[in-house]
């Protein structure tokens, strides 16, 4: 039974692909990720210089799925209540009667485009918190359910920071992948000015209902995953950490904080998407590892000698993929290291 579900997830997921690939040239890692976060209900930040199709992505994305899609274009001048709604006041018009009534704002879609959210106030970033974790809205201390279901695919710029403001860790740790948008190959940009100076571009057709979708994110949650893979997640995990078991020495010297178990989580989940892709009913090794750099890069805070020195996260997950071993026992929180190590 899994099986068929899993194939029928497959063959979605390629006619996916194919409209996306419609409007977007290249950018396979990138999709890929955008996808498998669709699968697991998780939420997506992409990051990039401009003019890397990073909003044509996520719009193609859902036009792709019949569901419902907003923009939301983050300002500074932006309040929470453009972001999450209002409560206005409504005066029948037979009766005169005066009653507060709740407009909602552009968040109550499936699928909400937060674009260059670093460009707004904490104040204003701090309106998506409880929508991305609880999936609801409070407003005059009423909550209102958003619709399931509900994805927030945000950009951000890593340049131009003058003016911006940087997302708190704990609203970066609601999203389950950051996910680095790279310049084309010569060959895709060549291919890009051809398609984009003419008469004619692509346009994404809708492949997926929303009960197709959600029949097929229950499906990757029922792929199973081994107890000692488990513990390989929550090594990887736990070895970021500099304040709790026996760091690493390259993460102590590195380190300011780790990731949480939400990262462990995203992982499973992840790595689960990531095998039914793959046409394996079950997680490998492989799956956990290929997630294992859009999962923890935003939840790696790195200290002064490594901004130094030039060392990023995703500098530390490479060598934490390399010395921590997939056989080797949790321990004190940690696996057991490579030979040679």
């Amino acid at each position: 039974m899994l099986e068929a579900k899993l194939e029928r997830l497959r063959a979605v997921h390629a006619r996916m692909k194919a409209e996306l690939h419609n409007v977007i040239v290249g950018q396979d890692e990138v999709l890929d990720q955008l996808l498998l976060a669709i699968l697991t209900r998780g939420h997506c930040l992409l990051v990039g210089v401009p003019g890397l199709a990073k909003t044509l992505m996520i719009s193609s994305l859902a036009r792709t799925i019949d569901l419902s899609f907003s923009r939301v274009q983050f300002t500074p001048d932006l309040m929470p209540s453009d972001v999450a709604g209002t409560e206005i006041l409504h005066i029948d018009p037979e009766t005169s009667a005066r009653s507060f009534r709740f407009m909602p704002g552009p968040i109550f879609a499936n699928v909400v485009l937060a674009d260059e959210i670093n460009r707004t106030p904490p104040k204003t970033q701090a309106a998506l918190l409880e929508a991305m974790q609880e999936r609801r809205v409070t407003s005059a201390g009423k909550s209102h359910e958003l619709p399931d279901p509900f994805f927030v695919l945000a950009t951000q710029n890593p340049i131009e920071q003058e003016g911006t403001y940087p997302l708190p860790e704990a609203q970066l740790d609601r999203f389950m992948f950051m996910v680095r948008v790279g310049y084309p190959s010569a060959a895709e940009e060549r291919e890009i000015l051809k398609r984009t100076t003419g008469d004619g571009s692509g346009v994404a057709s809708s492949v997926v209902t929303a009960i197709e979708l959600r029949e097929m994110q229950a499906a990757v949650r029922e792929i199973p995953i081994a107890d000692a893979l488990l513990d390989y997640v929550l090594a990887l995990t736990r070895g970021t950490r500099v304040r709790s078991g026996d760091p690493l020495p390259f993460i102590r010297e590195n380190v300011t904080w780790g990731a949480g178990p939400r990262a462990s989580q995203f992982i499973v989940l992840g790595a689960k998407a990531h095998a039914a892709l793959a046409g394996r009913a079950h997680v490998a090794v492989d799956d956990i590892k290929a997630v294992a750099h859009p999962v923890l890069r935003h939840r790696i805070v790195t200290n002064f000698t490594a901004q130094a020195e030039g060392i990023t996260s995703d500098d530390l997950i490479d060598r934490l993929l390399r010395e921590v071993d997939p056989a080797g026992g949790v321990g004190q929180g940690l696996p057991g290291v490579r030979a040679g190590v």
